[in-house]
């Protein structure tokens, strides 16, 4: 076997042991160069469960409801909102997220269908823009929260 072959699964054994991650059992196929020969891709560098800046577990976009990616559409183009409230300051008084100045996290309404007003669920970022930004997602208005993973 050519050390060509090897070397993605170098890379990942050397990730799994120094992450701590689990190593899948076989490496994705990834398409043909030519007939009779597949190429080999190393998977993506597993994500720890949590993340290690606040703490919490993660989330991935396309893991929030529909209208969660439509909010971070809408957070990410700079509008417009359909809510008063949304980019408001909100405070992080209840102290789950990682402590930054007063101002620094701003909270958007994730809409739920048949809900009458706003509902519970909000997205709240720091003050930079997705896909990059530092946002989290709640469903239960600010009792829980998970990262959304940049995108």
């Amino acid at each position: 076997m050519s050390l060509s072959r090897l070397l993605p699964w170098g890379v990942l054994w050397a990730a799994a042991l120094l992450g701590g991650c689990d190593v899948p059992a076989a490496a994705p196929q990834v398409g043909a160069a030519e007939p009779g020969l597949t190429q080999t891709r190393a998977p993506a560098p597993a994500r720890s469960a949590r993340d290690p800046l606040s703490g919490l577990p993660w989330i991935e976009v396309r893991e929030l409801p529909p209208e969660g990616r439509q909010t971070l559409r809408r957070i990410a183009s700079g509008g417009p909102f359909p809510y008063r409230k949304d980019g408001s300051v909100f405070g992080n008084r209840e102290r789950l997220l990682p402590r930054q100045p007063l101002g620094t996290y701003r909270e958007y309404t994730v809409p739920t269908p048949g809900e009458s007003d706003r509902g519970a669920r909000r997205i709240v970022c720091a003050d930079r823009q997705p896909p990059t930004a530092e946002c989290y997602y709640t469903a239960d208005h600010y009792s829980s929260f998970r990262r959304i993973a940049p995108w």
